[in-house]
Order: C-alpha cells, then sequence, then structure tokens
C-alpha cells in the first residue's frame, strides 16, 4: 500500500499540526525580554499565533508543514530577519539583507530517514527563490550537547551550509539557494539527521 505525501503552506488553521511543545514555543518569534514574558504571562500560544498571523498578512507564507497519510510528519519556519526578533540576539547578527532566517524545524521521528527533510528544504528553497531571496541563513550552536532550539553547526554545514561569521559558540551559517534546489541524495542522511535534532517534544528550552 503506498503512502500520500503532501506539503502545506503554515496558516492558522494547521498551526495545531505542529507539536505541542513547537506550538507554542516563541523563542524566534519574540526577542528575548518578551519571550520570558509571555512565558510568565502563560499566553505563548496566542504569542506564536499573532505572528504567524502579521507574517502572513505582511509577507506570506514562514513555514511548511509535510502529512504522510493525512498525518503530520514534520515541519520547518523561516521568515526574513526583521520578522525573527530573535537573531538580532546573536553576537554574530545580522543576518545578511539577500538571505532569510531558518528558524527551526523537526522531523518526527516516526517518519525520520524517509526524505521528508530534503523534500521540506528544497520546498522552501524553491519558495524563497520565487521571491528573489537568494539565500537561507542559520545560527548554529558549535557547543550543542543536548536537543535544544539551536541547532548543532556540524549538521549545518554537513548539509552544505557554509560558515559567514565564525564564532566560537553561535556562528553564523548560509546555504545558497541554487544549492539545495540542486541537492543528490548523499546529503539526505545529514539533512534527516539536522532536522531530527530540532524542536523534540519535551526538550524545547533553550540553552
Amino acid at each position: 500500500m503506498s503512502t500520500t505525501r503532501r506539503l502545506a503552506n503554515i496558516t492558522l488553521d494547521n498551526l495545531d499540526d505542529l507539536p505541542k511543545r513547537c506550538r507554542s514555543c516563541v523563542f524566534w518569534e519574540l526577542d528575548p525580554v518578551a519571550g520570558e514574558r509571555a512565558e510568565d504571562a502563560g499566553d505563548p500560544g496566542l504569542e506564536k499565533e499573532a505572528w504567524v498571523s502579521a507574517a502572513l498578512l505582511e509577507w506570506g507564507s514562514v513555514g511548511k508543514v509535510c502529512y504522510v497519510d493525512q498525518s503530520p510528519a514534520g515541519f520547518v519556519l523561516y521568515a526574513p530577519p526583521m520578522y525573527v526578533p530573535r537573531s538580532v540576539a546573536f553576537p554574530t547578527s545580522p543576518v545578511s539583507s539577500d538571505a532569510a532566517l531558518l528558524m527551526t524545524a523537526h522531523i518526527v521521528p516516526d517518519f525520520a530517514g524517509s526524505g521528508l527533510g530534503r523534500m521540506l528544504v528544497q520546498s522552501v528553497a524553491k519558495d524563497l527563490v520565487k521571491r528573489n531571496i537568494k539565500a537561507l541563513e542559520a545560527f548554529g550552536d558549535a557547543r550543542w550537547d543536548r536537543p535544544s532550539c539551536m541547532v548543532p553547526a556540524d549538521y549545518f554545514l554537513a548539509v552544505g551550509f557554509k560558515t559567514v561569521r565564525p564564532h566560537h559558540r553561535f556562528p553564523r551559517l548560509r546555504l545558497e539557494l541554487r544549492n539545495a534546489i540542486s541537492w543528490k541524495e548523499d546529503v539526505e542522511a545529514a539533512l534527516e539527521k539536522l532536522l531530527g535534532s530540532m524542536t523534540p517534544e519535551g526538550a524545547f528550552r533553550p540553552v
């Protein structure tokens, strides 16, 4: 019996298809002070909805959800840096003016290793190319030792990102979108490992 795969833009209608912890996390969507206030107020989920709503109205799609036989199997969030307040809090900021920021992503463990990670990021690349954006950038964690909102810098390097601002802890890395669109099979395993390490359920607080 064959499986059916489908990609959809993240909207307010399917936001609840994100893993529960990811659905209520606003690490990237708010600056550090506002993020702490949202956590203390107990309403980060509402802040997430407000961010998605504003971004959709002003810029367009900021994420993709992948479904396998109608079950949410993975997602990716991305946006121009002006929509990601956390991006200015890193010592290797700012993100380049011609790039969007890969904020976070996740593949549900049951679907890891099935090519969904590559499909998601290639879909993002094709979407951004249409908007005349040339690259994806990301902040890696060079000392990553446990699941968190950050991603190991080595994982980004393994799938074609290049370091553009070195740092002992938070280097900024860049992937030219034309490279992502033409990815070969040999990066798929590394990409699945990258996405599988991001935003795991129950372990999403930043270091």
